[in-house]
């Protein structure tokens, strides 16, 4: 089954999970950009709501020691792929998603001015699964409809140094050959 993003930025097939953490994009933003990154919380923990929970300020700090040092933090993704492939959306594609942090990527900075964020679950460095690929795949379709998406990064790729995520256990052959986008979308991997 396909699914498109409507004019107001909601992918149909993903459970809203509305997140108050986003703000408008800079006039004429170009979201040609999706970053992919990998969170698990707490790290290597999967099924969970605690992603969701952080995305939505809801997260219990005191659930777990780990919480102690992301306490306060206010961040957001568009999308979180479980390891089952079941899809979130937190975010509006229209809205700016406080995802990428200090970032540049194609020559410009403040990655989240233009991009859109897709979360997996998942741990850098570790494998992902079939059915969260599968689910990318057909996401990144859906959204490169919607707006001129000409590149698809991970989060290492724009703050390198400082992030390590999706990491080595992420398939970027795979995914491009899934995507069938030309290779200079991607990141030379």
């Amino acid at each position: 089954m396909h699914f498109d993003v409507g004019h107001t930025g909601w992918y149909q097939g993903a459970e809203t999970c509305e997140s108050p953490n986003f703000g408008p994009r800079p006039d004429q933003a170009d979201i040609d950009l999706i970053v992919v990154h990998a969170i698990s919380l707490p790290p290597g923990e999967y099924g969970g709501q605690a992603v969701q929970q952080l995305f939505t300020n809801q997260l219990d700090w005191e659930a777990h020691p780990y919480f102690q040092s992301i306490r306060g933090l206010q961040v957001s993704s568009h999308f979180f792929i479980e390891r089952t492939g079941k899809l979130w959306q937190f975010v509006s594609c229209n809205q700016r998603a406080w995802h990428a942090g200090t970032s540049a990527y194609r020559g410009r900075s403040n990655c989240n001015d233009d991009s859109i964020g897709i979360e997996l679950e998942g741990l850098d460095g570790q494998l992902f699964e079939d059915a969260q690929y599968d689910c990318l795949t057909q996401l990144c379709h859906a959204l490169a409809k919607r707006y001129p998406i000409r590149h698809i990064a991970g989060h290492e790729h724009i703050a390198p140094g400082r992030k390590k995520d999706p990491g080595p256990g992420f398939d970027w052959p795979r995914l491009e050959k899934n995507v069938a986008w030309p290779p200079q979308y991607f990141p030379e991997f």
